[in-house]
């Protein structure tokens, strides 16, 4: 049996499993192809506060903005929910990936960057140590040592303009399968002077690219746009759907974040669903080392606690998926008329749909 652990990705989850292994007494090296940790990635992710709580980051420094709400667009209708507490923040991605790497080494882990790890370096760093897959949604460990593929991707493209963002507390969604296919378009103010203008396509059914020109073409889009200042551009890619398995316990190899799928379907957030894993999977892989617990108990943890909600992510964005404009304006305004924006407001969760639905079945009853 291996006692000392190689983690393969210095993104979010490898860094929070690098830090939680550390801290827990057991040998960890993390390896990153990167330089410089989180780049290219600039100024974007809207993550819940409670989401960012749970993972134990001291994440100050990351914040751009902070959230109350969001503006959804169907059509020619909006549905608008705000809260009065602050629901979620903007991070600058790679302040955040330094935070974590700051907590990782502060608690003893190794991190190695400017090393790619190919299937050679995997033979021989797996002759020594359990591996963790945190190397992104086209993982090398995944396809390495077979441990299922990922499907269905959601293509993004985005940019930052310098403008005045009008008001910084709220996020604009829009959705319109013509436009954005299985997924959704965003002006998000990054700061109070930096807007966010972005969109995502199935991989499937577009190039990311090309429409967020045909994006920022249309008239609202130009209004808020301006004459911005466009800062920068980039593309990505969201795995949009978990593998098969996300631990082989006879080869003891794990899976944790992108690599792993652990996102939500509605919007491609990872950080939560993958930084938790990744906590999960630290806890197990120092039970199999001090005490011989099974690996395996890294899937179960993470179905039982994971599972149903991105059941319900998919399920959701299934349903939006598959309906043309003019029924995506019909669902919001049926939504409006029996209250939604209400409850959302007063009882959203934008990570975990159960809880939204416990909330509202305890609202019915109490009434």
């Amino acid at each position: 049996m291996r006692d000392s652990v190689a983690i393969v990705g210095a993104g979010t989850s490898g860094l929070i499993a690098a830090r939680d292994l550390a801290a827990l007494g057991v040998p960890v090296v993390v390896y990153d192809q990167k330089t410089r940790l989180g780049y290219p990635a600039k100024a974007s992710g809207i993550i819940s506060i409670n989401g960012l709580e749970s993972l134990g980051i001291g994440y100050g420094r990351a914040v751009t903005n902070t959230l109350y709400g969001a503006n959804i667009h169907a059509g020619g209708s909006v549905m608008r929910i705000a809260s009065r507490h602050p629901q979620a923040h903007v991070l600058d991605r790679v302040k955040l990936n330094e935070a974590c790497m700051d907590d990782a080494l502060k608690k003893g882990a190794d991190v190695r960057v400017g090393i790619k790890i190919d299937d050679e370096k995997l033979v021989g760093l797996h002759k020594d140590n359990i591996i963790v897959g945190a190397d992104g949604p086209l993982s090398v460990v995944a396809k390495h040592f077979a441990m299922g593929s990922i499907k269905r991707y959601t293509l993004t493209y985005k940019a930052e303009y310098n403008v005045d963002v009008g008001d910084e507390r709220v996020v604009d969604l829009f959705f319109d399968n013509n436009l954005a296919p299985k997924f959704f378009a965003w002006l998000c103010p990054n700061a109070k002077d930096i807007l966010e203008v972005g969109i995502g396509v199935d991989a499937k059914h577009g190039n990311s690219k090309a429409a967020f020109d045909r994006f920022v073409e249309m008239r609202e889009i130009r209004e808020r746009i301006g004459a911005g200042r466009m800062l920068d551009g980039y593309a990505s890619i969201i795995p949009m759907q978990t593998v098969g398995r996300v631990v082989d316990a006879e080869k003891e190899v794990l899976l944790v974040g992108d690599a792993a799928g652990q996102v939500k379907p509605t919007t491609g957030g990872g950080i939560v669903f993958g930084g938790n894993a990744a906590r999960l999977a630290a806890k197990v892989i120092d039970e199999h080392i001090k005490r011989g617990v099974s690996l395996e108990k890294y899937e179960r943890l993470f179905r039982k606690s994971f599972g149903a909600d991105i059941r319900l992510h998919s399920m959701i964005n299934k349903i939006y998926s598959n309906l043309d404009s003019k029924k995506l304006e019909f669902l919001i305004n049926v939504f409006k008329t029996l209250g939604f924006e209400s409850f959302f407001s007063n009882y959203g969760d934008m990570d975990r749909p159960s809880v939204m639905l416990k909330r509202f079945f305890l609202r019915k009853l109490a009434k």
